[in-house]
């Protein structure tokens, strides 16, 4: 084994026993199911707002921006930056106060938990449909992460996909059976910084090995349209292409995702005091919208090391993916102390897959263990019981995810994609009418829920295929949908009790 693989093998070891450690640490502090799930809502402002976004933007941070920028040039990947960026601070803004006051006030603990008693519905059917929800959705992005780290040390280490995808998914497990929410977000807030100082790192690296920022500009400029927002590229054919409406509409409709995204919320509902929620805001829009700029612009120095010859030329979008791990190979190449540096790039391209996928592992249990168990069934638990099913279901749904992540061949993004239309329909625009919406009842949060989780699956695969002005991103028009049928049916319907009317004046 090489000086260069030890030393990566060396920063990635250190990254992953952190991890462990921290999952130890906080093990003896979970009491009860409210610990383990939103950790006993004691998170500070900076914590929250790093953990959040961190468990946000996983590795379509490091993989898919930089992949994006490389090969289409600027306009696909800086508004779909413009998107999730303008999402992120709406949600920030709008939902994360009035959600930490009205979950504090119902003692939600969960999404479901809190649709559930937000509209007084004893029958299960919100809190049930909810969390089958989350599972349908959740389970399959969760293999997407763990698929994620088998490959990246698959292509590192020429190791075997299934031992790699193992033991990462074991390290996720463990400090999350273990930790819990409070151990999930103080990894993320870790694992932001690793983040972070990988694309510093590899900006600068790049930046050095293509010839300085003029040769970059220089060789993006000789392509048409490269750095150009009102056209996609192609730097294989060279050539451009207008970027239309329906693409420019499908980039920015990814914002509306996070308004109905549960590993988020979440951390809304988790921060000590709702008031501190502003320094948040700031902190996490801030960190969003710099680290995805650097993110386009390592994609753009990455074209210009390429157009040097100093890594491959990459045939695809796809392929072009990997291009943070390919430049982390060309940088071990120089010395032990650049080895260590590209080890800690790599770990923090294992850092944005696994600060996404402990936090929806999580989401995934608390639907199985809280929501279907003890809210749907009924089953009274004591705090013991409770703690000890939702370790074992952290386990099982892993296992799950383990068993759909088996095929190396999966594509991860797609996964992604198709997972975020399905919880910014199903849940995004309940989110919204339930917080500010007195007239919204549970006949309308149901047929919400239902109709805009279908319409995901209707319009993916039945209607998008058609192409032309039908090939819309899904969330559009299952959001639009959803809206709809919310606002109508609860029109239509009995309109809601007194108490919850008074509860929904007095937040």
């Amino acid at each position: 084994m090489s000086t260069a693989s030890i030393c990566i093998i060396i920063s990635i070891a250190v990254y992953l026993l952190g991890m462990l450690f921290i999952g130890f640490f906080y093990s003896k502090r979970n009491n009860s199911a409210g610990d383990f799930y939103l950790g006993g809502r004691k998170l500070g402002p900076v914590v929250v707002a790093l953990s959040t976004e961190a468990s946000d933007m996983s590795s379509w941070l490091l993989m898919g921006v930089p992949g994006l920028a490389y090969f289409c040039g600027l306009a696909d990947a800086t508004w779909t930056v413009i998107g999730l960026a303008l999402g992120t601070y709406l949600n920030w803004l709008i939902v994360a106060k009035r959600l930490r006051s009205y979950s504090a006030a119902l003692g939600a603990i969960t999404i479901p938990d809190f649709f559930a008693l937000r509209y007084k519905d004893k029958s299960g059917f919100i809190e049930g449909i909810a969390a089958i929800i989350i599972i349908i959705f959740f389970v399959p992005y969760t293999a997407s992460g763990f698929a994620a780290c088998g490959k990246l040390f698959t292509n590192l280490f020429d190791v075997d996909y299934m031992s790699a995808m193992l033991v990462s998914a074991a390290v996720i497990v463990i400090y999350c059976a273990m930790g819990g929410f409070m151990a999930a977000s103080v990894t993320s807030l870790i694992q932001s910084i690793v983040m972070t100082a990988a694309l510093v790192i590899i900006l600068v690296f790049g930046i050095q090995t293509a010839g300085g920022w003029d040769a970059v500009i220089a060789n993006a400029r000789a392509i048409p349209g490269y750095l150009d927002l009102r056209h996609s590229t192609n730097i294989i054919a060279g050539e451009a292409a207008k970027y239309g409406f329906i693409p420019f509409v499908s980039t920015l409709a990814w914002g509306l995702g996070y308004f109905g995204m549960p590993h988020i919320l979440n951390h809304f509902m988790a921060i000590s005091d709702g008031e501190k929620l502003k320094v948040s805001r700031r902190i996490g829009t801030v960190w969003v919208v710099i680290s995805m700029s650097v993110a386009i612009i390592v994609g753009i120095v990455g074209f210009g090391m390429s157009s040097k010859g100093a890594i491959e030329t990459f045939a695809s979008s796809s392929d072009a993916e990997a291009i943070l791990v390919h430049i982390a190979a060309l940088m071990s190449k120089s010395g032990i102390f650049p080895a260590l540096l590209a080890g800690l790039v790599l770990a923090g391209i294992l850092a944005s897959t696994m600060s996404t996928a402990d936090a929806q592992l999580l989401a995934s249990a608390s639907s199985i263990s809280h929501n279907i168990i003890r809210g749907v069934f009924h089953i009274q638990l004591t705090s013991k019981q409770e703690m000890r099913i939702a370790r074992v279901t952290v386990l099982a749904v892993a296992l799950a995810g383990v068993m759909l992540a088996r095929n190396p061949e999966s594509s991860v993004f797609s996964i992604v994609s198709f997972a975020w239309a399905g919880f910014g329909a199903a849940f995004g625009p309940l989110m919204l009418l339930s917080l500010f919406w007195k007239r919204t009842n549970r006949y309308g949060a149901l047929a919400g829920m239902l109709s805009g989780g279908i319409m995901v699956f209707l319009w993916k695969y039945f209607v998008r295929p058609l192409g032309g002005s039908w090939d819309v991103y899904e969330l559009l028009p299952a959001f639009i949908v959803s809206v709809l049928v919310i606002v109508i049916v609860s029109l239509c319907t009995k309109e809601p009790d007194a108490d919850i009317v008074e509860q929904f004046k007095s937040i």
